[in-house]
């Protein structure tokens, strides 16, 4: 059976995947591109999101008995890479996309270094403390997937 950190760190690399194809788009200048790559990137980072706020963190914190650490640091570094994602939307809603690049790159960083700790640290706690695997990742694998 696959993992809740196998699962989670591969919706990561798609997520990351959809950031560099955005920032593919911007070097290259097509407006079009720029949109169509931004709203897939923002569509995956809301979804990754919701996985983990809805279904994944919940459970840990109620296994655990603490919704006041791994978890409460990752919900903030969400609402830091959201205000990010804020920030580029409306840059485009303007077409002003001249610091769009810096934006994407620094979004980036917070994405590698939160991703890092998510990875090495929380989804291998989840894989040994949140019960059946199964229920719970067929719940986060069902959100965002109308």
């Amino acid at each position: 059976m696959e993992s809740l950190a196998t699962f989670l760190s591969a919706d990561h690399r798609d997520c990351d995947a959809a950031l560099t194809r955005f920032e593919d788009a911007i070097r290259a200048g097509d407006p079009g591109a720029i949109q169509q790559t931004f709203d897939a990137f923002h569509r995956a980072m809301v979804r990754h999101f919701a996985r983990e706020e809805d279904a994944l963190f919940p459970t840990f914190e109620a296994a655990t008995g603490n919704a006041h650490g791994p978890t409460a640091v990752m919900r903030m570094e969400h609402d830091q890479m959201r205000m990010v994602l804020a920030q580029l939307e409306a840059e485009l809603a303007r077409g002003e996309t001249s610091r769009s690049l810096a934006h994407a790159d620094t979004l980036m960083v917070l994405v590698q270094q939160h991703n890092m700790k998510e990875e090495q640290i929380l989804y291998p706690m989840c894989d040994q403390v949140c019960g059946d695997a199964a229920e719970l990742l067929a719940r986060i694998r069902g959100i965002g997937e109308d």
